[in-house]
């Protein structure tokens, strides 16, 4: 008999190494369970055309505005991105949906002694799901998102007809390398023969990478910061409004997108820069897709976590940044906002490179340091004593909604409550 849903989740919690919960050694440093369990499935992962995107920040962000202006566009569109903030079936949507309950149980029911058999990590099992998902529903197209990295991410088995590199910065360099060249080789992984391949961002250390992986693979690349620029960015209270030009010729004005956050700057010129691409393949991609599609992301895919306003009295925000980068960013926009106090919800996880990011945070905020509730955690104790390291001072809470009710309650109205600096933390309070 078949188990509920939970129970199936609780199962392959339970059976398969993850990496959100345990780290890296949940990782397995080859694509040979992935193929071995699409074969199985007999190639789902053929029968859709699909975008592969990959960055270390940036591609969630980017991968759900490129879902949104596909769906504008009326094309059936899967979505495949991780981690899951609260439900494990917002990593595999189409057209916005969640896959059903039922046919995750049904996956697994069917599937379960090639589990025991091949013995995949989480994410391997759940990228064959996707795969499978996206087949049996036939999606015009499906964005993929790798899980990390790229040269060796499960998802890194498909043969897209286009490849986005949002941008590369300093994180899990325990698996990816201790460079940013380094990383950027991983992430190159996605660069396949003759698809073209879009950079987001790219850095001195980096481009030479990127040009050398292409000339390799004989794939068109595309610096996207070089061919288009922001002639002007404003945040707004539901999002950001911007102009962008291609070359010296405005290209865009007044493009409205509902996603916050002073980094999608990038995003939205990396996405245009795809979308370009999408058009010179032949996909009929209309300037009013594309714009509609900006102003709907949330409302066309579902998308949380990103700088998401969460109360207004006092202005309570969360944003999934958690590596020095992404915390760079928010930080920024954090300091454009006037409060009387900013208070701080903050947690995260073992490896990443807590010092660097503890660096940025402001000293002048009140902290609330909190333990996500899953083993890679760093423990809230430790947090408090290396955030003193840095003059950074607050209490300590057992979970992140103690934390996160206490912020409130000392909170007074003209006062900035921000959480983050882990995506779990953020999923605990959403």
């Amino acid at each position: 008999m078949a188990l509920s849903y939970q129970a199936t989740l609780d199962y392959l919690y339970s059976q398969l190494p993850m990496f959100t919960r345990i780290g890296a050694a949940a990782i397995k440093k080859d694509l040979t369970n992935t193929l071995a369990l699409c074969n199985a499935l007999n190639q789902p992962q053929e029968k859709f055309k699909s975008i592969h995107i990959a960055g270390t920040n940036g591609k969630g962000s980017t991968s759900h505005m490129m879902a949104s202006v596909l769906q504008e566009a009326g094309f059936k569109v899967g979505l495949y991105t991780s981690p899951h903030l609260k439900d494990f079936r917002e990593r595999i949507r189409i057209n916005g949906q969640m896959i059903s309950e039922q046919e995750v149980v049904d996956f697994v029911d069917t599937h379960k002694a090639l589990f025991e058999e091949i013995k995949p990590s989480f994410f391997e099992w759940t990228v064959a799901l996707c795969f499978q998902h996206f087949a049996y529903h036939k999606v015009d197209i499906a964005i993929i998102e790798t899980g990390l990295g790229g040269r060796l991410d499960s998802t890194n088995i498909i043969t897209p007809i286009l490849s986005v590199i949002s941008n590369i910065g300093w994180d899990h360099m325990d698996m990816l390398g201790d460079s940013l060249d380094k990383i950027a080789f991983e992430k190159a992984g996605i660069i396949k023969a003759k698809t073209p391949v879009v950079i987001g961002e790219a850095l001195p250390e980096t481009e030479p990478v990127f040009r050398e992986k292409s000339k390799a693979e004989n794939a068109e690349i595309i610096f996207a910061q070089k061919e288009y620029t922001m002639d002007y960015f404003s945040t707004t209270k539901n999002g950001v409004l911007c102009d962008v030009k291609k070359g010296k010729q405005m290209y865009f004005k007044n493009l409205d997108c509902d996603l916050g956050g002073i980094y999608q700057q990038k995003n939205i010129i990396t996405l245009i820069a795809a979308i370009d691409i999408l058009k010179e393949q032949g996909y009929p991609i209309s300037e009013n897709d594309i714009r509609s599609g900006l102003e709907h992301v949330k409302r066309n895919t579902g998308l949380m976590g990103r700088w998401q306003v969460l109360k207004v009295k006092p202005f309570t925000v969360c944003d999934t940044g958690h590596n020095v980068d992404g915390i760079k960013y928010v930080m920024e926009q954090l300091k454009s906002i006037p409060s009387s106090k900013l208070r701080m919800v903050f947690g995260m996880v073992k490896d990443k490179d807590i010092s660097k990011v503890l660096a940025l945070l402001p000293k002048e905020a009140k902290y609330y340091f909190c333990k996500a509730n899953l083993p890679r955690a760093l423990d809230e104790k430790e947090m408090q004593a290396q955030a003193s390291v840095f003059g950074l001072m607050g209490n300590c809470y057992a979970s992140v909604i103690e934390a996160y009710k206490a912020a409130q309650s000392e909170s007074i109205d003209t006062d900035v409550v921000f959480v983050g600096g882990s995506t779990f933390v953020v999923a605990e309070v959403l």
